[in-house]
């Protein structure tokens, strides 16, 4: 790939394994595209491919993905559109030989080049439990790969923007040391990584768009770093400086966004709408990545059951007593109760409800044990039990099972000189990538002077916050993070000072007991913040209602304050 002043256009067809199937031929035939990345690996689906290879060890990649390419690779081909995936999960050099396969199947000429050196497995051999160990790579073995002639290159567990980030150091032959340029295209493909989502896609203010079928997200990459995001014409959705704040938002956490080849300070980001679904991002500055890598951990933590009650009518709380009561006189009949017993009542019940459904409350029984037969037929039988003997109108939204086993997501960080990285490339020459000569610790930024308040009078009236800010929240392992940004300058001002920490756990009680961060963005007019331990031991461990922090940036928006009335 050639350095020059051309753009680099980079589009996205896949945010999750799971992802629209149809978006490569989409992306493909859509626009003009240099590049197409897919991301398909989160913490849950490395639990998932994990398992997959413990019953086979051929598998543990992302088998959507070939057959994707069954009915794309020979057009990609054809409009000279390379390929850059982390589809190849726990097992890139199998994906890599599948895709060969099926090209020599299609008859299509395609060069293959694959990285691996993540798997760090060996190394946790002995802890007990583990299903995956795996570290977050950066970028250099994919611009390697590039720079060796490949077409399609497929990866394994590297961070989900170092999909875009390695393409574009290959493209414009930046030098890992080209810290400024590197955080652009960081910050541009932690925009794209996410598919739909830089496109309206769970966005607060989706009424104002035609989301019926978003088309995916393009970067448009300059030399220098810059981008413009935008999308293939007549594609649904928008691309607007508010979605594509939302999704620098998501999932991340302070002003400095760390990652194995660069860091990138998001408190330089400048966004600015330069056109319809166009959206140019400058000003980026980088620093030296830290010394250490991520690595992360999934292991089987034991075996869960859940059972939800439906409570109907009258007398909500003393039916839902009355169920506990019978499910632990239960447990204390078998001898065993579960080493973990959680109990959340639903009050979705209407006072003189129409419906039926509207006049019910969800009662949710949540168990977890070591032991398979403790959250098995003591759970499952003693529910279904109590159907003739219990609350009036006693039913069930589904028959409890026999059990299943949930996963735990841990992170660690390892040395990044002791982890290695290499390009496979499409001769079968083998090339290690060294870690970075420039390395810089960690640190928080001190937080950036504040706006003076908003003056209005002391005129509020009492609404939900969502009226004025928009919201997106997500997870990371155990971990979930709320950014809230709003549109004005105005409403900048009001927000700063008045959703602080306290306030935060006054709208969200859930977390008035955990530890929580505030980060100030004020170039994004954005606040973002960190809630340690909400979602317990990560997605896999299912611990709450909204596993991975999805909806509460929606709950925070619901809840009503006091907001000046010069902001309506």
């Amino acid at each position: 790939m050639n350095a020059g002043g051309e753009v680099l256009r980079v589009g996205n067809a896949s945010g999750f394994y799971g992802d629209r199937f149809d978006a490569v031929r989409e992306m493909l035939t859509g626009g003009p595209l240099d590049v197409l990345t897919g991301d398909y690996l989160a913490e849950l689906t490395m639990l998932i491919l994990g398992r997959d290879r413990l019953k086979d060890p051929a598998r543990g990649y992302a088998r959507t993905f070939l057959r994707q390419l069954e009915e794309s690779l020979g057009l990609a081909v054809e409009r000279g559109v390379r390929i850059v995936t982390n589809a190849g999960g726990l097992n890139p050099a199998g994906l890599a030989d599948g895709v060969r396969e099926l090209a020599d199947r299609l008859g299509v000429t395609v060069r293959v080049a694959h990285v691996e050196g993540d798997d760090l497995m060996a190394r946790y051999a002995g802890r007990a439990g583990v299903v995956t160990a795996h570290a977050y790579l950066g970028g250099e073995g994919i611009a390697a790969c590039l720079r060796a002639g490949a077409d399609v290159v497929v990866t394994g567990r590297v961070t989900d923007a170092a999909l875009v980030s390695g393409v574009a150091a290959a493209h414009f032959g930046w030098a890992p040391t080209d810290h400024d340029r590197l955080a652009g295209a960081v910050v541009a493909g932690h925009v794209l990584e996410c598919g739909t989502q830089a496109t309206g896609g769970n966005y607060a203010f989706f009424a104002a768009h035609d989301l019926r079928r978003p088309g995916f997200p393009v970067a448009e990459i300059a030399a220098d770093g810059s981008s413009v995001i935008t999308k293939h014409a007549g594609t649904g959705g928008a691309v607007t400086v508010g979605t594509v704040t939302a999704q620098l938002l998501y999932e991340t956490a302070g002003a400095r966004y760390a990652g194995p080849d660069v860091t990138a300070r998001l408190d330089t980001v400048c966004l600015t709408e330069v056109g319809p679904d166009r959206v140019r991002i400058d000003g980026v500055r980088g620093e030296a990545p830290p010394p250490t890598v991520k690595v992360g951990l999934t292991r089987l933590g034991g075996w869960r059951n859940a059972v939800t009650f439906v409570l109907t009518g009258l007398a909500i709380e003393a039916k839902a007593a009355l169920v506990k009561g019978q499910m632990e006189a239960a447990f204390a009949a078998a001898g065993h109760r579960p080493a973990s017993v959680e109990w959340t009542l639903a009050r979705t019940d209407h006072v003189d409800a129409a419906v039926q459904e509207e006049a019910s409350a969800l009662l949710r029984l949540v168990v977890r044990d070591a032991d398979q037969g403790a959250v098995g037929r003591v759970v499952s039988g003693a529910a279904i039990e109590l159907a003739l003997g219990s609350i009036p109108g006693f039913h069930v939204t589904a028959p409890p099972g026999k059990g299943e086993p949930y996963g735990v997501f841990e992170a660690e960080y390892v040395d990044a000189a002791g982890v290695p990285h290499v390009a496979v490339l499409p001769d079968g020459g083998r090339v290690e990538v060294p870690p970075p000569a420039q390395t810089c610790g960690l640190v928080p930024l001190p937080g950036p002077a504040l706006p003076e308040p908003l003056v209005h009078g002391g005129r509020t009236r009492r609404a939900p916050l969502g009226l004025v800010a928009g919201a997106r929240s997500g997870d990371k392992g155990g971990s979930a993070n709320v950014g809230v940004w709003v549109r004005t300058d105005a409403a900048w001002r009001w927000l700063v000072h008045e959703l602080t920490v306290e306030r935060l756990r006054e709208l969200l009680p859930e977390t008035a007991g955990l530890p929580v961060t505030r980060h100030v963005l004020a170039n994004l007019l954005s606040l973002n913040f960190v809630i340690d331990g909400l979602l317990g031991a990560g997605v896999a461990a299912q611990a709450r209602f909204d596993p991975q922090a999805k909806a509460v940036g929606e709950w925070l928006r619901a809840r009503h304050l006091d907001i000046p009335e010069v902001l309506w």
